[in-house]
């Protein structure tokens, strides 16, 4: 079980808060308005299919959803957003990836450089970290609604790679040009996802613990909280007991 898959959980507990700030509404929506410039049309468009299903799972009025389709493929008017990935270190030597939807690329990274500098970390050059994950299709299922041998077989016969198991959920991994095929075999079992994205997924796990372990969760939720964060990834990992302590 990956730290990425145990902090994935924790923000999984807190999504129904984020989304009454509203947070989870912004961030969806700048991932709506950035898939659609490739196509307005969900059917044509795995990305933007993905975030318009990410956006009926918080409930996102339809009215929301069709005008941020429409900034995307400009019939409306709106703010250029500019799509970044972020890499940094974080306390005990984590390698920290930060997926950034920003208007105003100056102001955001002296923003998540304080954020990084205070939390014990430190803003990487382009290359540093990323070559440590690799991009994989990430979707999560409620562990109560399928056996792990039927799911398996879906996996399996849509081209997926690995399925694991973070305590509440499982998290179906694949390569991202399956992505699309792995939602619709899931939508086809009648399996609703509570996530699905492309991810950058952690290839080892940097395990820490005391001070470095709290102070990582603190820096992670210091760049969640950042309005232009689409998505933080990292490899640590925290003792499952640490962690729920911490999580308190």
């Amino acid at each position: 079980m990956s730290g990425h898959s145990k902090w994935a959980t924790i923000k999984h507990k807190k999504a129904a808060l984020d989304a009454k700030r509203g947070k989870t509404f912004t961030r969806i929506i700048k991932e709506i308005s950035i898939a659609a410039r490739s196509g307005g049309d969900p059917d044509a468009n795995p990305r933007l299919r993905t975030a318009i299903l990410a956006a009926k799972a918080v409930s996102m009025p339809a009215d929301n959803i069709k005008k941020a389709v429409m900034r995307g493929t400009g019939e409306l008017e709106g703010g250029q957003i500019e799509e970044v990935m972020f890499e940094g270190y974080g306390p005990g030597g984590a390698a920290v990836l930060v997926s950034v939807a920003t208007d105003n690329r100056n102001r955001t990274v002296s923003e998540l450089r304080h954020a990084f500098s205070k939390n014990g970390g430190n803003m990487a050059e382009q290359g540093a970290v990323a070559w440590m994950f690799e991009r994989k299709s990430q979707i999560f299922i409620p562990a109560d609604k399928i056996s792990e041998d039927d799911l398996m077989n879906i996996l399996l016969e849509a081209g997926g790679d690995d399925l694991r198991n973070d305590g509440e959920r499982w998290e179906v991994l694949s390569a991202p040009e399956v992505h699309y095929l792995m939602l619709k075999a899931l939508e086809s079992a009648h399996l609703q996802p509570t996530d699905a994205s492309i991810a950058m997924v952690p290839k080892n796990l940097v395990r820490l613990e005391g001070k470095n372990a709290s102070t990582m969760l603190r820096l992670s939720e210091a760049l969640e909280e950042h309005e232009d964060v689409q998505v933080v990834f990292s490899n640590f990992d925290i003792d499952e007991k640490e962690l729920e302590a911490l999580a308190q």
